[in-house]
């Protein structure tokens, strides 16, 4: 477990650096199925996890780049440190299964989003009403 736990690590920390997801959205699945833990422990888990490095080597990149608004993102860790409040009161009186299938479909729903957002919109021939 010890391996397996680590390269976990590693996997979702390039990915959160590569492409600004939230590690949980590795975490969590690779928790459930790699090391198979329970919905409720595989999150929790992921929040520890995520406590101290939550993202400080990408931050770092990108401050250096001027890329990031950091007005923004102390509005933001505010309103996430409230909802992660309400969102956990929640989540730990949900059953394990219905915990499970809401996180799969927030995930397929973020990527139909974001896969939608990829795909070229094709043109409309000219002279056809566009509404």
């Amino acid at each position: 477990m010890l391996i397996e736990a680590i390269l976990i690590g590693l996997a979702a920390g390039v990915l959160v650096g590569l492409l600004g997801i939230g590690g949980g959205t590795v975490l969590v699945p690779a928790l459930v199925y790699l090391l198979h833990m329970d919905q409720h422990l595989a999150q929790g888990t992921s929040l520890f996890v995520l406590i101290p490095p939550l993202g400080l080597g990408a931050l770092v990149v990108y401050w250096r780049r001027g890329s990031v608004d950091f007005a923004a993102g102390i509005l933001s860790a505010v309103g996430i440190l409230l909802g992660a409040d309400l969102g956990g009161r929640l989540a730990v009186h949900t059953n394990s299964r219905d915990l499970q299938g809401y996180f799969g479909f927030f995930l397929m729903l973020a990527a139909v989003i974001l896969w939608r957002k990829t795909t070229p919109e094709t043109p409309h021939p000219a002279g056809r009403d566009n509404g």
